[in-house]
């Protein structure tokens, strides 16, 4: 004898079902995004097969009196630094985005066969490459993007700008002249480090950002658009920045357009800069979008980035 399901007990079985799926649907998009960090599938390669330049990456700590706390910062040595020991290099620093730390630029990026084919090339002078953590108090989240200033989470500006500075001049053989140190990003990054760059340029004279933003994250005092208009004449012709943006970004126009902006403030104030709109920008997958735009393209900051080492060669000390 055959016993038929009443449609009560259908729907019923249809609903658990749909819930069930919903459920694992929930959780496997949240196992993704804040525990994974949103890996792309087609990331770009972390290592280079056919480079004859072999950089290698470490994480270092050191305590905080800026955080209050042992903090984390990757750095990248140039080739030949342990073999020539009375020689100085030139520094930069690179600023991860949200949900992001110290690893993201090695890891996800894949910046170290960019500077082997940059280094190989000549297009960049062996330099040391820092990668700090610059997330704040609250940690790292997909949910709100790192406070690259000192604010009520935390004193990240000093933390990078001024403390961080000063540990890798006294742990590293680092050239001494702003002329030879850069900082630059992405996207949350990319504002950060023009932020941080405006307020300690006594350090760096060279920023970039990719795929960054230039609106207000605090008020005017953390706005490079504010900021750089506050800038003595004769400092405005010491800085060099470069910008890009998305032409696509899944993320919608402000980038685009307020890195526009800010390259067309620069351009009327007389400050050297670059600016490029290319295709793509923030997104989870595709040859221009995500960490495959910032890898693409991370060739183009620091392609600008060494032509600015290279003209302080040959000009006096600042």
């Amino acid at each position: 004898m055959t016993v038929k399901s009443s449609p009560a007990v259908k729907l019923r079985t249809l609903l658990i079902t749909g819930i069930g799926i919903v459920a694992l649907l929930a959780g496997a998009g949240y196992w993704y995004v804040f525990i994974a960090g949103a890996p792309q599938l087609d990331a770009p390669p972390t290592e280079a097969k056919d480079s004859k330049i072999k950089l290698f990456f470490e994480l270092k700590t050191f305590n905080s009196k800026a955080m209050g706390e042992v903090r984390q910062y990757g750095v990248i040595l140039p080739p030949g630094y342990e073999k020539n020991p009375n020689k100085h290099y030139p520094v930069i620093f690179l600023l991860h985005g949200g949900h992001d730390d110290a690893n993201a630029w090695v890891k996800k990026i894949g910046i170290i066969p960019v500077l082997e084919d940059l280094y190989e090339s000549g297009k960049l002078l062996p330099s040391i490459v820092i990668t700090p953590d610059g997330n704040d108090k609250r940690g790292s989240s997909p949910l709100f993007d790192p406070q690259y200033y000192d604010g009520p989470n935390g004193n990240v500006g000093t933390l990078i700008g001024s403390e961080l500075v000063q540990m890798l001049k006294s742990r590293y053989r680092t050239l001494e002249s702003p002329q030879f140190w850069a900082i630059g990003g992405l996207s949350s990054g990319g504002w950060g480090a023009v932020n941080i760059g405006l307020h300690h340029r006594n350090t760096f004279h060279t920023m970039f950002s990719q795929i960054g933003y230039f609106t207000d994250q605090s008020g005017p005092e953390n706005s490079p658009q504010s900021l750089i208009k506050k800038i003595p004449v004769k400092e405005r012709k010491l800085l060099h920045i470069y910008m890009d943006a998305g032409k696509d970004d899944l993320m919608g126009k402000e980038f685009l357009d307020s890195s526009q902006k800010f390259h067309e403030t620069l351009n009327e104030l007389g400050i050297d800069n670059e600016f490029h709109a290319f295709p793509g920008g923030h997104g989870l997958q595709g040859p221009d979008y995500g960490w495959n735009y910032d890898h693409k393209h991370a060739h183009d900051s620091l392609s600008f980035v060494g032509r600015q080492f290279k003209k302080a060669l040959t000009q006096p000390k600042n």
